[in-house]
């Protein structure tokens, strides 16, 4: 029986969705046209005032037909505006902020970066989800690597130095004296860069699993000038060296973990008797009621792509997800050997906790 002559079935309903499937769609495709107007360098040539499909491929570099049509698909989704008297094209500022000043903690091409390589690699995730096999974060495409560290960075320079540490009990009276580091789960070094250049009396030790991440970190300290006091270790979490850190910080990487657990073990042993854990994750509440939002959904959808099939790949496999919540980071915590452990502060995007011995 056709579902259009069901009569449990709300035609004006169905094509509501229909048309807001069109619209997914449309949003899915918007991913690449953003990366590729990232690369080929099409908002910072709109930004520099509207343009007409001539002016801005004389601009950029590129061909006339791909800039038209680039356009008007930026334009059909709001993206820039278009105004048919003149045949212009506007990028609006709030718009140019968000797409071209990568120092803005609204910059976004990063987070389109690695959802376009999530999806890229989405058929491989597609057949490990059949058998509940892995997939690990070094298997992954440089879209996701690359775009995972453009990501996250704006979001650290906004939020680290100026509140997230500060927020933290005694921590920063600790690093202007010089306090010893670890940062675990550096990844390409965004973080352990910036503590080290705000703290130059501190000594940093950061370590990841991945030996690629930790070359491309140890090139970016030497071009920060802060390789003198930064070394990077290619090393798993249970096992990151050395002891006697004042400060452990995790940033967006605890629930990609295999043994969260085991992670959180060696930090309190890694610990000095008055060190502290700063754990950084994705903003989240305990009950998908609480997770369902764009924030969520877009956590949600990462969490499937890449952080359950990351933890999934190691051993334990806990797979606690992009939005485990502050109740199993605690949980985490606790069976590590902590005793105390709070919030500390958040943002929309991330929550910070303070775990003490």
């Amino acid at each position: 029986m056709s579902t259009t002559a069901d009569p449990q079935i709300d035609h004006d309903k169905l094509m509501r969705f229909v048309f807001r499937a069109v619209d997914e769609v449309g949003a899915t495709l918007n991913t690449a046209l953003v990366v590729m107007g990232d690369r080929l360098g099409l908002y910072r040539a709109m930004a520099e005032g509207p343009v007409t499909p001539e002016d801005l491929a004389e601009r950029a570099g590129v061909a006339p037909r791909y800039a038209r049509e680039w356009l008007n698909a930026q334009a059909a989704g709001g993206w820039v505006s278009f105004e048919p008297a003149t045949g212009m094209y506007t990028l609006p500022p709030e718009h140019a902020v968000a797409l071209t000043d990568e120092d803005s903690p609204a910059f976004l091409p990063g987070f389109f970066q690695i959802a376009l390589g999530s999806v890229m690699d989405s058929p491989r995730i597609t057949e490990a989800a059949r058998a509940g096999d892995g997939m690990g974060w070094h298997e992954h495409n440089h879209d996701v690597l690359d775009g995972c560290e453009r990501f996250f960075r704006p979001g650290y320079n906004a939020n680290l130095v100026g509140s997230w540490l500060p927020a933290l009990d005694g921590v920063v009276a600790k690093l202007e004296r010089g306090a010893r580091v670890a940062d675990v789960g550096c990844g390409h070094g965004a973080s352990t860069i910036l503590m080290a250049t705000r703290f130059p009396n501190s000594t940093f030790v950061a370590s990841d699993y991945h030996a690629g991440s930790i070359a491309t970190a140890r090139r970016r300290a030497q071009e920060a000038g802060v390789a003198d006091r930064v070394r990077f270790e290619a090393a798993p979490a249970a096992a990151f060296p050395g002891e006697g850190y004042d400060l452990v910080t995790m940033f967006d990487c605890l629930h990609d973990m295999g043994d969260p657990v085991g992670a959180a073990r060696h930090v309190r042993q890694a610990l000095a008797p008055d060190g502290t854990w700063m754990i950084v994750e994705p903003a989240a509440g305990d009950s998908v009621e609480d997770n369902l939002n764009p924030v969520g959904r877009a956590y949600y959808g990462f969490s499937t792509l890449l952080c359950t099939p990351c933890s999934l790949a190691q051993d334990v496999g806990l797979a606690l997800g992009a939005q485990a919540g502050p109740a199993r980071i605690a949980a985490v915590a606790a069976e590590g050997g902590f005793t105390r452990f709070r919030r500390a502060a958040e943002t929309p995007f991330n929550l910070v906790f303070e775990a003490k011995p």
